[in-house]
């Protein structure tokens, strides 16, 4: 079975064949070396033509015995296909699942969420634990798939913590009048903290400075979304409040995200960090965002900020980082992110 697809990120077609054997009501479908975006498409145009048959069987065996690579991509390909099973009330089954493939499930706790068949059900029971414990060592030093060359750069890495260190202190200056301020304006709690995906789709909290009411989560269903596509915003948001205006203008909001850059969850700079209501929403290619670390700033904060009001837009920003990537590049960012910042009629809202 073979399907053609497009890359989102080039314009060059290609054919992808995914080995299809059908044992009675059973089928059992062989994924490639490599699952990244060209493969990811087909990927899962194939499960859903399984899935969406008349007579669709009612179990469906991933066999990802020859997978040796699986980027956001392949894990967005692999979720998609997920949902549609269970729609269909289809069971779906991971099976000879490698290392490099489960260190993508267990970064995202998706192996909590797929049937896995044990690969070693043929083996011994009585297996050395000595043995065991390698096996997982071996799992560990496998490591997690290199996505883009930001992920394994150790001077990215470097200058995040050293940047990220140097927020915190200015962070600490500004923490007290910033703490009154919004405590004078609207009581409550100092910190915001909210659920976002990060690379490859793990979630992770990102903090920041609290500059709506305290119900503004629930309330965001009665504010209309001026953007089109996967994220929300809103100009003049009735949520936020007069202290968070400033803090929004100025992004002295995004501050306590300093902390996130230490911790690794994030870097200074990168992708836009999306909700997972969002990444509900992406289709295959557009997972593509997640194959770098989300950034406190990245091109489309500088480039349109608070403007962006397209989905396609974020898309094509983000990509666009990651496609021009490297250390002078971040440098670049970064400074136009403070000239931003100090220009009045650039901030967010």
């Amino acid at each position: 079975m073979a399907t053609k697809v497009q890359s989102f990120m080039t314009s060059q077609p290609t054919e992808v064949n995914f080995p299809v054997t059908t044992l009675n009501e059973t089928v059992i479908v062989q994924v490639s070396a490599r699952l990244s975006v060209l493969e990811a498409v087909s990927f899962k145009q194939t499960c859903q033509n399984l899935a969406q048959g008349n007579n669709h069987p009612k179990q469906i065996i991933i066999d990802f015995q020859q997978t040796t690579f699986m980027d956001s991509s392949g894990l967005g390909a692999l979720v998609s296909s997920f949902k549609t099973t269970q729609e269909r009330e289809i069971a779906m089954i991971l099976r000879n699942v490698t290392p490099q493939v489960m260190a993508v499930l267990n970064l995202t706790g998706l192996d909590k969420v797929f049937a896995i068949e044990s690969s070693s059900e043929t083996s011994s029971v009585t297996s050395d634990s000595v043995t065991d414990t390698q096996k997982t060592s071996s799992r560990k030093i496998e490591s997690l798939p290199t996505t883009h060359p930001s992920v394994a750069s150790w001077m990215k890495r470097f200058i995040d913590i050293v940047g990220a260190l140097v927020g915190l202190v200015i962070t600490g200056i500004l923490l007290i009048p910033i703490v009154i301020a919004i405590q004078i304006d609207d009581p409550g709690p100092i910190f915001f903290g909210q659920t976002r995906c990060g690379w490859m789709g793990k979630r992770f909290k990102i903090w920041k400075f609290r500059s709506m009411c305290v119900d503004a989560e629930a309330k965001k269903a009665q504010v209309k979304n001026q953007v089109q596509g996967a994220f929300f915003k809103n100009e003049n948001d009735p949520r936020v409040t007069r202290v968070g205006k400033f803090l929004r203008r100025t992004s002295l909001d995004e501050f306590p995200q300093f902390w996130n850059v230490l911790k690794g969850d994030m870097s200074l700079v990168g992708t836009r960090p999306p909700t997972p209501d969002e990444v509900e929403r992406y289709e295959v290619p557009e997972w593509q965002r997640l194959d770098v670390k989300p950034g406190m700033t990245g091109e489309w904060q500088v480039n349109g900020r608070s403007k962006v009001r397209s989905f396609e837009d974020v898309i094509r920003l983000d990509l666009q980082y990651q496609q021009n990537w490297n250390l002078i590049y971040d440098l670049k960012l970064i400074f136009k992110t403070i000239a931003v910042i100090f220009n009045k009629n650039s901030g967010a809202y």
